[in-house]
């Protein structure tokens, strides 16, 4: 702590030292002292704070993924939130994690090289049960997976993986694969031990029962695009939308989307009670439909395409033509607005 002198003590420091009593040599200035920064040269840092941080936001947006679809899988309260972010060689983090747990070597495509994602055994056995019928009661199992409960595992991973790739997006197209799944960690030695890895850590909870998922991935892994591992690189991919990382899955996720498609012969307006009576066999007039006119395609609520009808077998079809020009609502509304005027 240091101690503030008042002004007599001040004046009678100067006092001594211009009368000779004291050597000047005796006191050093304040703050002269070099602060010391230790350096372990067997683990060196590969990771910038800017990158950590950035892999720690990257995987926050993963552990709400993963809260959401195990929520919804196991029908049970799940809570995954990011604890840490830390850079270590491999050799720690597999004297960290128990023997026997549950350890997925994931391929890390295009990238090259393996993670590693090793969730907690108690975790592992509360999921295994809530699938299985049970209530996910804290449990002290230790032992290894049988081959039903590495079946049943590898389905929830697999399913963990595609929101790591979605988490993954704004920096890179990646697409993660379970290779295979560990009980030891010895026999997961995807890098040589003094070979430095960043370390996610997940705090994980399955309705009362809480362990760590943690997932390891090899500097050797990311150093192709360590440089987009900034975040002004991160919040810039998510500003432009991702446009070129994002295409292919926002392409793969409308390829599946159901839409309505509907010829539409002609239309007409009739009495309710004329519709009422209509029964089979009886014959509408639709307007002004001629038999050789084009019918017109919607997709959804608007037209696209017109078409001439057909079969096709016993079936009856339609034989898509010229498209439509799709005018906007704004114009229709102006034009008619002229046209009333």
């Amino acid at each position: 702590m240091t101690e503030i002198l008042s002004q007599d003590e001040i004046d009678a420091l100067l006092s001594a030292i211009s009368s000779g009593e004291v050597d000047p040599d005796d006191y050093s200035a304040v703050g002269e002292q070099k602060k010391v920064k230790i350096y372990d040269f067997r683990r060196p840092d590969k990771f910038s704070k800017d990158q950590i941080r950035t892999l720690q936001m990257m995987h926050e947006t993963f552990a709400r993924l993963t809260t959401t679809a195990l929520s919804a899988q196991l029908r049970a309260l799940v809570s995954v939130h990011v604890g840490s972010v830390d850079q270590l060689t491999y050799e720690e983090f597999i004297r960290s994690i128990p023997n026997p747990t549950t350890l997925a070597v994931i391929n890390m495509d295009p990238l090259r090289g393996s993670a590693v994602l090793e969730i907690d055994p108690s975790i592992t056995f509360t999921i295994i049960d809530r699938l299985f019928g049970g209530l996910g009661e804290p449990t002290k199992i230790t032992r290894e997976l049988s081959d039903i409960e590495l079946s049943v595992m590898e389905g929830i991973i697999v399913r963990i993986l595609g929101n790591l790739r979605e988490a993954w997006s704004t920096v890179i197209d990646l697409r993660p694969r379970l290779g295979a799944i560990e009980t030891n960690p010895q026999f997961a030695q995807i890098v040589p031990p003094n070979d430095m890895v960043v370390l996610i850590t997940l705090e994980t909870k399955v309705g009362d029962v809480e362990g760590m998922t943690n997932l390891c991935i090899p500097y050797i892994t990311i150093e192709p695009i360590i440089s987009k591992l900034s975040a002004q690189y991160w919040y810039s991919s998510i500003r432009r939308g991702g446009a070129d990382e994002n295409r292919p899955i926002i392409q793969e996720r409308l390829d599946q989307v159901l839409i309505e498609l509907r010829a539409d012969v002609g239309d007409v307006e009739l009495p309710l009670q004329q519709i009422l009576n209509l029964t089979p066999g009886d014959v509408v007039k639709l307007g002004q439909t001629h038999i050789k006119s084009d019918m017109t395609v919607t997709v959804g609520d608007r037209k696209k395409f017109k078409c001439r009808p057909g079969r096709i077998g016993g079936r009856l079809a339609v034989q898509i033509g010229d498209t439509i020009e799709d005018i906007p609502d704004e114009l229709l509304g102006s034009t008619k607005s002229e046209e009333e005027i």
